[in-house]
């Protein structure tokens, strides 16, 4: 049975479609069949893996409230064993549609339940909101993952989303469980960064990733191509985060054999 994340922070610009579409490939590179699932109006991981949401008809708006099967709708991006449950702009109007429906928060659970069997892995990236959409993610998921970037209001909203992760637990998933919170932009020459990274593991400690991404300009350039990181520079920095934060995932579910030494790609090897 496939693993559901959900990419999740009702702050915007943390980097939750980076890390969707990215993650996503990384999972996909080391071989396992992953489904990324845009629940973002903006449609920006659509776009985001090469397809343009204006040429996109039917989507994850249409399995929530038309009932299509998301398995006739599923495309496949030119990363093998990676493929895309899209997005476009009507998703903007889906939480006034279902606001009367029975069942609202768990839309999305009754269309994933349908194809989980079907993939290793499947991410929603999540609008940076706490509505009914983000809600619906997170009563479909097993797990959230949090980017949080290491900036000064990196806290800012934390607890009210956490807080709202404790409540779908209570109410309407009772086996949602907290992935693990993902430092973002990391820049270690800026000593606001590191402060920031500092405060985060001192506060939740075991809950943050070991891995940390940091700031990269082909990271910010390559949506622009299409492509996930690791389609447009292989070897660079921020492929070997989004490698070793794939490798972290997979260690974390028992996923993988890799001994520690062998966990994460070294990176002083790859500045040099």
């Amino acid at each position: 049975m496939g693993k559901i994340i959900a990419i999740a922070n009702q702050k915007g610009g943390v980097g939750k479609t980076t890390t969707a579409i990215n993650l996503s490939a990384s999972l996909a590179v080391l071989e396992f069949k992953t489904l990324l699932i845009d629940a973002d109006p903006q449609a920006n991981s659509t776009s985001g893996v090469g397809f343009d949401p204006r040429n996109i008809k039917t989507g994850i708006y249409e399995c929530i409230i038309d009932g299509i099967e998301p398995k006739d709708i599923i495309l496949q991006t030119e990363t093998p064993n990676l493929f895309l449950l899209p997005a476009h702009i009507d998703l903007v109007g889906a939480e006034i549609e279902m606001i009367n429906l029975p069942n609202r928060e768990k839309m999305m659970k009754m269309a994933l339940d349908k194809i989980k069997n079907d993939y290793d892995f499947i991410i929603i990236d999540c609008s940076p909101s706490l509505g009914l959409i983000t809600v619906n993610a997170l009563s479909a998921a097993d797990s959230v993952l949090i980017p949080v970037q290491c900036e000064y209001f990196a806290l800012e909203g934390l607890g009210k989303l956490l807080n709202t992760i404790k409540i779908v637990q209570t109410r309407l998933n009772t086996e949602l469980a907290i992935e693990g919170i993902l430092l973002t932009m990391y820049d270690m020459r800026l000593r606001l960064s590191n402060q920031v990274v500092e405060e985060v593991k001192t506060h939740f400690q075991q809950m943050v990733f070991d891995t940390i991404i940091q700031r990269n300009t082909k990271l910010g350039e390559a949506p622009s191509f299409g492509q996930s990181i690791i389609m447009h520079d292989a070897s660079g920095k921020a492929s070997v985060n989004y490698l070793n934060l794939a490798r972290e995932i997979l260690q974390k579910n028992g996923k993988t054999r890799l001994n520690d030494s062998e966990k994460f790609i070294n990176m002083e090897e790859e500045e040099n």
